[in-house]
């Protein structure tokens, strides 16, 4: 296919891949093109009484809503999301909470907020599309029983361990359960008992009659139906049998009309049976022809994170992070108290790319595009992290007074000057970096040391003449003088040349804040490889806290406002914790990549 992207809806300015490729040879060859869509979803016959389908195609995004979501969700919701805007379609927002066992409002909740946060609505052409897989319970009961009529589907009583003892493996076929061959009537009376309790959990399922020798270990009559009573987040107690998953989920697809079913790899060996499944239920008349057709992609893998729902659940329920929204967990709710924008999540998922080929994305990957986002937008101001106090000893001599205050300004954004200026002051006390003072230099320092120039940035240069020790030989203060003549931007700036330049915020106007330095939360780049226990490799150094100075002008911000701090990197003032009067902030990530040497 041409590399030409001419498509209607937007997308010819977007990189190609194979799932897109799929999307145009549909629209060219019209193969949804005959569909109705009844404005909501409904079986064959809703939407034969509905109007054409004004979505060219339709895609879903379909979490389980049993934790937060992470960044590997959040590709997926790009993915999804963005195809449907560029094609000129329609994207579900689904809840897919067939399980009653782990499911609560608050991840419900959760998830909402943060598709929307990622910047995507599941409204399209004034009708929203948001929907909960329960609400189709007694559509898939139906279906369920129109199997077991065609012979399709049998109740099975052996137990889990004869079920799982007669399924075989890779190398031998399985043997056909002894309940088999029952009638359809009989399966469909012990069925009838199932749904009504009158059975113990566990004491039967309902199992799809396909090929107990097929290959595809998958298509070993696969179970489609259980026992659980368990009180469900939805419809409460009505249901005492609960759909499979694998079931399920290509039900729900067709019931919305939904064109392009996307997922991630390790379903690929389970769309045999969604499309057995669908052409089954479309050959009886319960479901709309064309079906829905599923397509894999490999799912993001980034270094120095663990995304498993149970160990992102392990670390907050033992206090190895303060909660699921803690700034080193990889979950949305995560990166976004980290600072993280959607603009970012969304250039790595572009970034990503799409394929069906595996493999490992550096965490680096992620700050570049943060990096990439936050340097054309961010706000620039100075905080000094390690404070170490810098005495002027000449300033009443080149000021007149020591109580003076000297105006500088710099730049709110340096490639935009349109966004007008910082004001501070420079005063005979500041605060500088510990690691800008060495009594005795190292080659190739350039900062200060006893004799040495360097300027003060936005400011004057200054003479390092020495220090203050406290009576355990602990550096108190540093000593230097002002070059008189030497300020940023007067005709006098370039008389003397010094290599150094020092950041600063002054003593007397600059503000106390706590500064969160989060670093990766693991010290490997796979911390649960190859059966490794990941809560052994969980980096001690991830959070320090440290009380900084900051400069006046963020008095102002606002929690969410993001910035970046000269010299150490981008940070973002606390969404919880920052308020008027106490100032928080957290690092997102440093100016350079840190871990490229490790």
């Amino acid at each position: 296919m041409s590399d030409d992207k001419s498509t209607p809806g937007g997308a010819d300015t977007k990189p190609s891949n194979f799932l897109r490729q799929i999307v145009e040879r549909d629209l060219a060859q019209g193969t949804y093109a005959t569909r109705r869509f009844g404005g909501s979803p409904g079986d064959a016959a809703h939407h034969a009484a509905g109007l054409p389908d004004p979505a060219r195609i339709r895609t879903r995004f379909p979490p389980e809503p049993n934790g937060y979501l992470h960044i590997g969700h959040a590709k997926s919701i790009c993915l999804n999301f963005g195809l449907a805007r560029d094609y000129a379609g329609a994207c579900h927002l689904r809840f897919d909470d067939t399980n009653p066992e782990k499911e609560e409002q608050e991840y419900v909740d959760a998830i909402l907020d943060a598709v929307k946060w990622l910047g995507f609505d599941w409204t399209s052409q004034g009708t929203e599309h948001l929907y909960h897989a329960s609400n189709y319970f007694d559509f898939m009961y139906r279906a369920a029983e129109a199997l077991i009529g065609a012979d399709l589907a049998y109740v099975d009583e052996q137990t889990a361990e004869e079920m799982r003892a007669n399924r075989g493996d890779f190398g031998h076929p399985g043997v056909d359960s002894p309940f088999r061959h029952r009638s359809p009537a009989e399966n469909l009376a012990r069925f009838r008992e199932m749904r009504d309790g009158g059975h113990p959990d566990g004491s039967m399922v309902l199992r799809a009659k396909i090929d107990m020798a097929s290959p595809n270990i998958n298509l070993r009559d696969p179970a489609i139906y259980r026992i659980r009573r368990a009180t469900h987040h939805n419809t409460g107690d009505t249901w005492c049998i609960y759909p499979m998953y694998t079931f399920a989920h290509p039900i729900e697809d067709a019931l919305e009309n939904i064109t392009h079913s996307i997922c991630t790899l390790e379903f690929e060996d389970q769309r045999p049976f969604y499309d057995w499944l669908l052409d089954h239920l479309c050959t009886l008349g319960l479901l709309a022809q064309p079906r829905p057709h599923q397509y894999e992609f490999a799912r993001l893998n980034l270094t120095y994170i663990v995304t498993s729902k149970r160990k992102l659940r392990q670390l907050v329920a033992d206090g190895h992070v303060s909660g699921w929204d803690d700034p080193r967990l990889p979950t949305i709710v995560g990166l976004r108290r980290r600072g993280y924008t959607p603009e970012s999540l969304q250039l790595l998922a572009e970034r990503s790319g799409v394929s069906k080929a595996g493999g490992w994305l550096d965490y680096s990957s992620l700050e570049i595009a943060l990096r990439d986002d936050l340097d054309p937008k961010a706000a620039r101001a100075c905080v000094v992290l390690d404070p170490l106090k810098l005495k002027l000893t000449n300033f009443a001599e080149v000021f007149g007074s020591d109580d003076f205050a000297d105006a500088c300004h710099a730049p709110v954004h340096p490639g935009h000057p349109e966004r007008g200026q910082r004001d501070f002051v420079l005063t005979r006390e500041l605060w500088i970096e510990r690691e800008d003072f060495l009594e005795v230099p190292t080659k190739g320092y350039h900062r200060l040391y006893p004799g040495n120039k360097a300027r003060l940035k936005y400011g004057h240069i200054i003479e390092c003449t020495g220090c203050e020790k406290d009576d355990a030989g602990n550096i108190t203060a540093v000593l230097a003088t002002i070059v008189p003549d030497t300020k940023s931007g007067t005709p006098g700036a370039d008389a003397v040349k010094v290599k150094g330049v020092i950041t600063w915020v002054s003593a007397t106007t600059g503000l106390p804040a706590e500064v969160r330095l989060f670093d990766r939360l693991f010290t490997v780049p796979q911390p649960d490889a190859g059966g490794t226990d990941f809560l052994t490799v969980i980096n001690p150094n991830s959070l320090k806290v440290v009380q900084a100075w900051v400069e006046p002008s963020l008095a102002t911000a606002r929690p969410d406002d993001k910035f970046q701090f000269e010299r150490h990197g981008y940070f973002v003032a606390d969404r919880h914790d920052h308020q008027p009067g106490r100032l928080v902030f957290n690092r997102t990530t440093t100016l350079k990549d840190t871990w490229a040497a490790k």
